[in-house]
């Protein structure tokens, strides 16, 4: 199937312009809820219907996430765009800031009008200069077309709209610590509750979407919820986008719809590279477990049929395992990488992230124990559910998963002090 939602316009030349947009019904949407045509409960109700899930990773029903507003409460509300992108595979929000950022632009001013936030913040990583450039014009020309400001064209509709660029932190993913990063804080979650619907930015009525939910907002508006619902499966409505790296041939952004076997995915970005064989997958990001190649094969791409497999959807960032792929030394970086990215809050998180680290990094050196296979799994225990955030449980899932699918990998690094290919 053609791309539908969020990438259906990256195949037309300067697709980040605004007349470019324009010209295929972009804006249409927000200027009928400009005349009067939408209300926000009609909006609800049609975001609902559409069966959209965040985007982002954690997968929350979008419209009953809306629904959590208080829209009646008098002063100033915010509704924030998460394009902070900073887990392991993900690469996918950056596209549509790059070439679709009108649409993001018009979801983001939707979700104003019906969460009653007249001002928005798209918090954006740092690195993306490129990103960043095309989605800053985007809302510069919006402004010039009358598109965004106060009293928009005499309606009473006010959305004002400006970035916030990030200094590269993971953790400012998770959505509290966001917040106060925008806030001039050091990036950290905060306890909940309150959740930031009712005490949010600046300690006001918040509403935290991911990139790609709100690109697509626009579309299921135009269409109708029940459009883009059926594109999906039950229980997981739309298309995805899938961000496909790793050891295959064509690595890059898919959109399909969800329930697309996840073999037809992998031959889409061209099959295993080097003519090897598929080994496994981690199927939703770093933070995700990793599941074996004969199952994965199996599997169809959407929260039901990834969550059959053992693993989760998370933000669709497929990283692709072959034949050859070391499993420790790849653990072993992951672990790197969430204990440097802990921000140190939680102890069991603080102290597990490094213990786990300093551990798999012994056993990939040929210094490990047989204990040490249990001693990872007991401080995974200890950290998974302890913590404020998601980071600790996302440090310890592929912990979990490596030692459960490939543990006599891990025991022939500590019998034999080498890998398991090294046998020759």
């Amino acid at each position: 199937m053609a791309n539908e939602v969020c990438f259906r316009n990256n195949h037309l030349e300067n697709s980040w312009d605004i007349e470019t947009y324009i010209a295929q019904g972009g804006y249409k949407v927000w200027n009928d809820i400009l005349a009067g045509k939408w209300t926000a409960e009609e909006i609800i109700e049609e975001v609902k219907t559409s069966n959209i899930r965040g985007r982002g990773g954690a997968g929350f029903p979008t419209g009953l996430k809306w629904s959590f507003m208080p829209r009646g409460t008098e002063g100033q509300k915010y509704i924030l765009c998460n394009s902070d992108e900073g887990e392991p595979g993900t690469f996918k929000d950056r596209d549509i800031l790059r070439y679709n950022p009108h649409q993001l632009v018009e979801g983001m001013a939707i979700a104003g009008f019906v969460l009653g936030a007249t001002q928005g913040y798209n918090y954006i990583r740092g690195e993306f200069v490129e990103p960043i450039n095309r989605f800053n014009n985007a809302v510069k020309q919006a402004y010039e077309k009358g598109l965004l400001g106060d009293n928009i064209n005499g309606s009473g509709v006010s959305f004002n709209l400006n970035y916030h660029a990030g200094a590269g932190a993971y953790i400012c993913g998770e959505e509290t610590a966001l917040i106060e990063s925008i806030e001039g804080k050091k990036g950290q979650p905060r306890f909940k509750p309150p959740f930031p619907a009712s005490y949010g930015l600046y300690g006001r009525p918040t509403t935290i979407n991911n990139t790609e939910t709100l690109a697509s907002i626009p579309m299921i508006l135009a269409k109708g919820g029940e459009w883009f619902r059926d594109l999906g499966v039950p229980n997981s409505g739309g298309t995805k986008l899938f961000a496909v790296s790793g050891h295959v041939e064509n690595p890059g952004n898919f959109e399909v719809p969800m329930g697309t076997p996840f073999s037809e995915l992998l031959e889409m970005a061209g099959g295993i590279w080097k003519g090897r064989k598929f080994k496994a997958v981690i199927p939703g990001g770093s933070s995700t477990p990793v599941v074996p190649a004969d199952v994965a094969m199996n599997m169809t791409m959407d929260y039901d049929g990834v969550g059959k497999a053992g693993s989760f959807l998370g933000a669709g960032s497929v990283i692709v395992l072959d034949e050859t792929t070391d499993m420790v030394k790849a653990l072993e970086r992951l672990t790197y990488f969430y204990y440097e990215e802990s921000c140190g809050q939680c102890t069991p998180c603080r102290e597990g992230t490094g213990w786990i680290h300093r551990v798999t990094k012994r056993i990939l050196e040929g210094k490990g124990e047989m204990k040490d296979l249990d001693l990872l799994l007991g401080v995974s225990n200890k950290i998974t559910g302890r913590v404020i955030c998601g980071l600790g449980d996302g440090a310890t899932m592929p912990v979990v998963s490596f030692i459960k699918h490939y543990r006599e990998e891990f025991e022939h690094y500590i019998k034999h002090g080498c890998s398991i290919y090294d046998r020759a």
